[in-house]
């Protein structure tokens, strides 16, 4: 998995931008292809905001994420959890172990992997 943003394409696209008239997208044959790889690019590429989160919490979730609802693990992590961090970051940083959670895709702390589910 390429670790590309929708920004990284935006910036890309940006170096393509006409100075005065010099290039037309809509009209011009020869930006068609440019046209289409920048879009299947900003497709496929990550979302700019992504949560980030200690490795420590990205293997809980990883480790529970087929087995349990998002609610049994925020119900369930105090008892099940052997790793305080874990207990304490989800307790205080909820919103973003959720968001994290729910989409499947985050980015770890430590390493700046991200990790898609």
């Amino acid at each position: 998995m390429s670790n590309e943003t929708k920004r990284d394409v935006f910036d890309d696209a940006l170096a393509y931008a006409p100075v005065g008239r010099e290039y037309d997208p809509v009209n011009d044959d020869e930006a068609g292809d440019l046209r289409s790889c920048l879009s299947a690019r900003y497709a496929a590429a990550l979302p700019d905001d992504l949560p980030t989160i200690p490795l420590a919490v990205s293997e809980e979730i990883k480790g529970s994420h087929d087995s349990l609802s998002l609610r049994d693990e925020l119900e369930s992590v105090d008892s099940t959890s052997d790793d305080f961090s874990v207990v304490d970051y989800i307790e205080n940083s909820e919103s973003i172990f959720a968001e994290a959670w729910s989409r499947g895709l985050w980015i770890v702390e430590e390493t700046g992997e991200v990790v898609k589910l």
